[in-house]
């Protein structure tokens, strides 16, 4: 998930969650949990109106 965010910087939650289920076995069940993680961590932000996630660079 994060590389494929630090690649493309802004992905639709849909094709996050198509990526994860096609490269992951059980990905289904492990998306929400990894991508509550990484929002945590202040790595993503995610844009209610466009349904996107958006990968956030580390700030000082």
């Amino acid at each position: 998930m994060l590389k494929e965010l630090k690649k493309k910087r802004l992905v639709p939650y849909s094709k996050l969650l198509t990526l994860v289920k096609d490269n992951i076995t059980s990905g289904e069940y492990l998306f929400a949990p990894a991508l509550n993680f990484l929002f945590l961590l202040g790595l993503v932000e995610y844009q209610p109106k466009t349904d996107m996630l958006e990968f956030i660079e580390n700030r000082p």
